[in-house]
C-alpha cells in the first residue's frame, strides 16, 4: 500500500496524472461557443461522448458550482454567472505589457529592427513598451511618446479597425483635402491588408509597419509596429514584417482573450500570416 501511496505522489508531482471527472466536466464547459450558447442535453451527448446518467451528474454538479444553468422545456443549458466570476479574474490578472513582451523581443531579435506596443488613449496613441534595435543607427519612439491617431503607421492601425462612426470622427476633424483622401484610402487598404506601413511620416528616412491587436471583447486596443531606417528596410523585408507583425498581432489578440470569428478570415497567399485579426475584411487598393 505504501508503494502505490509513492507512485500516486510522484505522478501528481510530475503532473502525469488527471482526474476524469475533472477533464469530463472541462469538456462540457468547452463544448458551449458563441454560435450555440444553448444545447439540449443530446447536443451535448453528441459532441462530448457521455453516457446519458454520466453526463446529467456532471451538469448537476456544475449547476451547483454556478458554472451552468437550465432553462425552458424542453431544457436547454447555459454557461452561467460562475463562469463570468473566472473571467473577470483572468482579465484582472492580465497586464498587456508583460503578455506582450517576449513577443516584441521576439519580433526585434528576427527583424534586428525596433519593436513597439502601442495601447489606444481617447485620441492618441501611447507607447507602452518598446524592444530596441541593437543596430547603432536604430529609430526609437521612446516609452511614453504618443500622437495623435491618424498619425503613423501604428496610429493608422487602430483607426482602420475602430467602429465606424468612431472612425468618422476622427475623419471629421480633417479637411476634405487630398491628405484626407490618402488617409481614408489607407485606412481601406489596412482593413483589407490587416496592417499600415508609413514612411517617413513620424522620423524622416523611417519606415514604420504597424498591425492592430483586440481585448476579448473584440476592440481594438492598441497596436504593434515595427520601424527602421529606410536604408536598411528593403520592400522585401516590408513584405516580411507585415507578415511578422499581423502574426504578433494575432498572438497579443488572442492572450488578451480574442477569439477571431472564423467568417472574418481573410485568405492569405503562402507567405502571408494565417488568422490575422481581421474584423471588417473589404477590397481595397494598397498603399
Amino acid at each position: 500500500m505504501a508503494k502505490k501511496r509513492k507512485t500516486a505522489a510522484s505522478e501528481s508531482d510530475t503532473g502525469m496524472s488527471s482526474v476524469r471527472a475533472v477533464d469530463r466536466a472541462i469538456a462540457i464547459l468547452q463544448c458551449f461557443s458563441a454560435d450555440q450558447p444553448a444545447m439540449s442535453v443530446i447536443e451535448i451527448q453528441k459532441r462530448v461522448g457521455l453516457s446519458r446518467p454520466t453526463l446529467y451528474r456532471l451538469l448537476h454538479t456544475l449547476s451547483t458550482c454556478g458554472l451552468i444553468h437550465a432553462e425552458g422545456d424542453p431544457q436547454r443549458f447555459k454557461l452561467a454567472h460562475g463562469v463570468m466570476k473566472l473571467s473577470h479574474v483572468w482579465l484582472k490578472g492580465l497586464d498587456v505589457v508583460n503578455v506582450a513582451r517576449p513577443i516584441l523581443e521576439e519580433l526585434r531579435d528576427v527583424t534586428g529592427e525596433t519593436a513597439a506596443l502601442f495601447r489606444l488613449e481617447e485620441d492618441r496613441s501611447i507607447c507602452i513598451l518598446e524592444c530596441e534595435s541593437r543596430h547603432v543607427l536604430t529609430i526609437s519612439r521612446g516609452i511614453g511618446s504618443s500622437m495623435k491617431i491618424p498619425q503613423g503607421a501604428t496610429g493608422k492601425a487602430m483607426l482602420a479597425f475602430m467602429p465606424a462612426e468612431r472612425q468618422a470622427e476622427f475623419l471629421s476633424e480633417m479637411p476634405r483635402d487630398a491628405q484626407r483622401s490618402n488617409l481614408e484610402e489607407a485606412l481601406r487598404a489596412a482593413a483589407h491588408n490587416g496592417y499600415t506601413i508609413s514612411r517617413g511620416e513620424i522620423f524622416v528616412g523611417a519606415i514604420a509597419v504597424a498591425a492592430p491587436y483586440f481585448d476579448h471583447r473584440g476592440s481594438v486596443v492598441g497596436s504593434v509596429g515595427l520601424y527602421g531606417p529606410a536604408a536598411r528596410v528593403s520592400e522585401e523585408k516590408i513584405s516580411e514584417f507585415a507578415r511578422l507583425i499581423r502574426e504578433a498581432g494575432h498572438k497579443i489578440s488572442t492572450l488578451l482573450g480574442f477569439q477571431q470569428p472564423a467568417s472574418s478570415a481573410i485568405a492569405q497567399d503562402s507567405k502571408s500570416a494565417d488568422l490575422a485579426p481581421m474584423k471588417r475584411p473589404r477590397k481595397a487598393a494598397k498603399v
